[in-house]
């Protein structure tokens, strides 16, 4: 059997594909989608993290041959049954506008007490063998208002457990080290290590 030597990366974002080039067992390297010519808009019609994750994995592997991995992210808010969800980033419309979705969640979460969220990456991995799915979550509450400049997304309103810092206010390498992403970034990097020390 043919040992994993490279893998896309379904992202166009530079800061990830460092990250994961980091936690990549040696001699595994980590390519791109602009780097393989591929569209950066990759189609996401599942309606679960899961589904979409494993939708963008699939397709690329499809189009190019070479093992392909692609996450999905949802903020999950408890008192809004799941919501935003795997929604998140088009909670206020299509436009994909972060502050929007913001204000939109916050007005859908006035005067609710329960303020329990989570953030959860689901990452799939495909290539001729099948498909491997992995998943990291941060748990914390929504706070009032936004707070912190930093991250994206909804991390100005998101505390974490165990810090009295949203996700905007923490310095990046420590949002990093405790992240959703880098959770199950770190356990994809595991399996994949077993499974090429296996091959």
């Amino acid at each position: 059997m043919e040992r994993v030597n490279e893998i896309v990366l379904c992202s166009g974002n530079p800061g990830k594909i460092k990250e994961f080039e980091v936690l990549m067992p040696p001699g595994i390297r980590v390519r791109s989608l602009t780097e393989l010519g591929m569209p950066l808009d990759l189609p996401e019609t599942g309606d679960t993290l899961e589904a979409n994750a494993e939708q963008k994995a699939r397709y690329v592997f499809e189009l190019t041959g070479i093992p392909s991995m692609a996450d999905d992210t949802g903020l999950e808010v408890r008192a809004l049954d799941g919501g935003p969800g795997v929604l998140s980033a088009r909670y206020a419309g299509p436009a994909k506008d972060a502050a929007a979705n913001m204000a939109l969640l916050l007005t859908n979460m006035a005067g609710i007490v329960d303020r329990n969220a989570r953030f959860r990456t689901v990452i799939a991995y495909v290539d001729a063998q099948g498909l491997k799915c992995v998943e990291g979550e941060v748990k914390g509450v929504i706070i009032g208002s936004p707070r912190g400049s930093g991250g994206f997304g909804y991390d100005p309103v998101f505390l974490p457990e165990m810090s009295d810092l949203t996700f905007a206010e923490l310095p990046l390498e420590k949002k990093n080290a405790i992240s959703h992403r880098a959770q199950a970034m770190w356990r994809l990097a595991q399996w994949l290590d077993e499974h090429h020390r296996r091959r």
